[in-house]
């Protein structure tokens, strides 16, 4: 997402290569989902260079290939998760490893899920999103589920888009995103000591803002429980989601005093006076 085009000039400076954003995009938030890796595992090199454009406590939540769980569902994908965790290798304790399910992943594929998450490294924090109705509708289902994940140290990640399917998209981008994102019920529970939640608002500041209400006073919760959660901010187009990210840090700021601030960002472009 560093690279997003909507981004230069804003968040990161137009001059820097895309090589160098992410520096930018850090000085904005802490953590950042590594959707590309979903598609192609990136080089070992790369991703050492995203290591050190980043800090210490900066967070990355890296997508698994589409080839293990979409196309082979965790079968025979030895080889392709020995290279993917030998490239991630550089991020070290700050990868989350995220497993997003397709909507056909249902109740009965759980135990290979299991398997799956039990051969992972120890030392590699878990994440997991499913998309399969049943495990939000049918109790014995989430059980199930829970107590898998559970089992394997994982979070269950919840992508909440209650708020953007509240009414009928407005724009291009909202209609894309109407017929791509997943239509199912909010998820406020906590599994494990690092929970994540992906947000999606509309392209509506007002509306987004609004819909997350609920999330500042959950996140705000585990924080006093001595969690330490992970939240990521979407809209159908994320031309503003930085900002969005630190107007939601600042809303549970305002819950939780004591909350670390973000970092201050760098100046995107030198002052002139004219």
């Amino acid at each position: 997402m560093w690279t997003h085009k909507a981004w230069a000039g804003r968040f990161v400076p137009r001059s820097l290569p895309a090589t160098e954003r992410l520096r930018a995009y850090a000085g904005w938030c802490d953590a950042v989902e590594g959707n590309t890796t979903f598609y192609a595992t990136p080089a070992r090199q790369t991703v050492a260079t995203w290591a050190r454009q980043t800090g210490p406590g900066f967070r990355f939540v890296v997508k698994l290939p589409k080839l293990v769980t979409h196309e082979r569902r965790f079968a025979g994908v030895e080889a392709e998760m020995r290279a993917f965790l030998d490239a991630i290798e550089p991020l070290g304790g700050r990868a989350v490893l995220w497993t997003q399910l397709p909507a056909s992943f249902g109740p009965s594929d759980v135990d290979a899920l299991g398997r799956f998450l039990r051969r992972l490294p120890a030392d590699r924090r878990r994440a997991v999103e499913v998309r399969h109705p049943g495990f939000f509708t049918d109790a014995g289902a989430t059980s199930l589920l829970e107590a898998t994940l559970a089992g394997a140290d994982a979070e269950w990640v919840p992508f909440d888009t209650t708020v953007f399917f509240r009414s009928p998209p407005t724009s291009e981008a909202e209609q894309d995103a109407w017929t791509k994102k997943p239509r199912l019920p909010r998820r406020t529970r906590a599994l494990t000591d690092q929970p994540i939640i992906r947000y999606l608002g509309r392209d509506s500041v007002e509306e987004t803002v609004d819909g997350w209400r609920p999330w500042t006073a959950v996140v705000a919760g585990w924080l006093r429980e001595g969690r330490s959660p992970t939240v990521f901010v979407h809209t159908p187009d994320n031309d503003d989601a930085p900002a969005l990210a630190r107007r939601f840090h600042d809303d549970v700021r305002a819950l939780v005093p004591g909350l670390d601030a973000l970092p201050e960002p760098e100046p995107v472009e030198p002052a002139t006076l004219f």
